[in-house]
């Protein structure tokens, strides 16, 4: 899933080239894309793109007083569309401008989980989705961050993939931050102390401006795999660092990497829940 720099660097390349165009047209092409009854699309007809911007991973297609809330999830984008074919393969929802190219949603798969909310610019940060959104990631001081870890106890890599508690992080970025501030992705948030609480801060945000380098020399969103990064995907490579071996656990959805020598003290995680390497 595209996180806070894929998603930041494509809200950029947006607004350079659809700033100012003023929509003539939305519209959504399967039954699930448009997740909101009021205000009708139809209110932004008319009105210029001020801007497209970001909150979490959610993109913000700004018409004052209308925004369009766009969440890609795992397998959408939103793409310049030239064509504008009546029926575009993957096709999930189309904004049609006045003149040039259209903006196509569009969302590999089967899930169909993708999506567009129309709301009142007003209101858009208080009402769902965006109101059940965390501080963005980028925003944490020590102070802030080491309170949230004392609230909510569990480990450090599902705490930075959890966008009700920090918004803007996922799968790839849990992982190298947790590589960056050389703890276990298995730690206990509320066993932190200050120093490794300012190395996550320092780590978040070496990681997001790292992707954010890389996503603003590209055209186009990156792909999972294009993404540069330290272990994410890396398993058995050496670690960067040290030249260990990274190592990986498993799960259904997702993969947490790490390297045993900067992270675990040399210890093998457990593929379980119930690993006792928590420090």
């Amino acid at each position: 899933m595209p996180e806070l720099p894929e998603v930041q660097a494509h809200a950029e390349r947006l607004t350079d080239q659809f700033a100012g165009k003023v929509l003539q047209r939305f519209t959504p092409l399967t039954f699930t894309a448009l997740k909101t009854a009021t205000p009708p699309p139809s209110d932004a007809y008319g009105l210029a793109l001020q801007q497209v911007g970001r909150r979490g991973k959610y993109l913000l297609l700004q018409f004052e007083p209308i925004t369009f809330v766009v969440h890609l999830m795992q397998g959408g984008r939103l793409l310049v569309d030239e064509k504008q074919s009546p029926k575009p393969r993957n096709g999930q929802a189309r904004f049609v401008f006045a003149d040039g190219p259209a903006l196509l949603l569009t969302e590999a798969g089967s899930e169909r989980r993708a999506g567009v909310w129309c709301m009142p610019s007003a209101t858009v940060l208080a009402d769902a989705p965006l109101n059940k959104l965390g501080p963005e990631a980028l925003t944490f001081d020590v102070e802030l961050l080491q309170a949230t870890f004392a609230e909510h106890s569990m480990r450090l890599h599902g705490f930075l993939r959890d966008q009700h508690l920090i918004a803007g992080l996922g799968r790839m970025l849990a992982n190298e931050v947790c590589h960056r501030a050389k703890l276990s992705p298995f730690a206990s948030t509320s066993k932190l102390g200050e120093a490794d609480v300012a190395a996550v801060i320092a780590a978040i945000h070496d990681a997001a401006d790292d992707g954010l380098t890389y996503e603003r020399t590209r055209t186009d969103m990156s792909s999972s795999k294009d993404r540069p990064g330290r272990v994410h995907g890396r398993a058995s490579e050496p670690c960067p660092e040290c030249g260990d071996t990274i190592a990986a656990v498993s799960y259904n959805n997702y993969t947490v990497a790490y390297c045993p020598t900067c992270q675990t003290g040399g210890k093998v995680l457990a593929d379980n829940t119930t690993s006792k390497f928590l420090k």
